[in-house]
């Protein structure tokens, strides 16, 4: 996709190339969409934040091997320590690679988010000291953020995870080879737009989701 000043490469380049800024900026001219806030996860933050709750549940679908990522799991729900939690959602030797570890952050999020605003951690003293005292490491949040953003973050993230706002992604087309840009995965553009036209609008998505 066309990233400003930078000729066309894959979306996570924009980040590489400007930093949050410069995603925002590609993100906005790519979908149309107005972004307000900006907010970055990043899972080795996150593995603290799982081992200060407690550990989180998984629940892969199959069996999930992945030597690259350290990972080597059971089919079904399960407790899963930091290292386990962080190897399931950076595992993409599956059969739709980057597209099923989205996914599955997707549901790691919902899961950690669910256990930290639990009652049995955040009237925990010794659980949610610990909590404050790690989590502020895993997120970064852009300049304009106040507090309260912060504070509504987790809240919002377990009504998603409860099925009270939107996860999704957007349609892909397929792959292929882009000089200068590697291997990449293409947007269905027709679908991706009625995506984001239903998003812009606050209209229901069902049916134009990535899949």
């Amino acid at each position: 996709m066309p990233i400003h000043d930078h000729g066309r490469n894959k979306l996570n380049a924009a980040f590489a190339f400007g930093g949050p800024p410069l995603l925002v900026r590609t993100v906005e001219e790519a979908t149309g969409i107005r972004i307000d806030r900006y907010m970055e996860v990043g899972f080795d933050g996150f593995a603290s934040v799982v081992d200060a709750v407690g550990g989180v549940q998984i629940c892969p679908k199959t069996d999930m091997r992945d030597p690259m990522a350290g990972l080597d799991v059971k089919a079904g729900c399960q407790l899963a320590s930091s290292k386990k939690a962080l190897a399931y959602v950076r595992a993409r030797h599956s059969g739709r690679g980057d597209l099923d570890r989205v996914e599955r952050q997707q549901e790691f999020l919902g899961s950690l988010v669910d256990k930290v605003t639990s009652p049995g951690v955040l009237l925990n003293p010794f659980k949610s000291v610990s909590l404050l005292r790690t989590g502020t490491d895993a997120v970064a949040v852009d300049q304009a953020a106040h507090v309260w953003n912060l504070v509504r973050f987790p809240f919002a993230m377990r009504a998603i995870a409860g099925g009270g706002g939107v996860a999704t992604t957007v349609p892909v087309a397929g792959s292929a080879s882009v000089p200068g840009a590697g291997s990449v995965v293409q947007w269905d553009r027709e679908r991706a737009t009625a995506l984001f036209e239903a998003l812009q609008h606050d209209q229901p998505v069902d049916g134009l989701a990535g899949t």
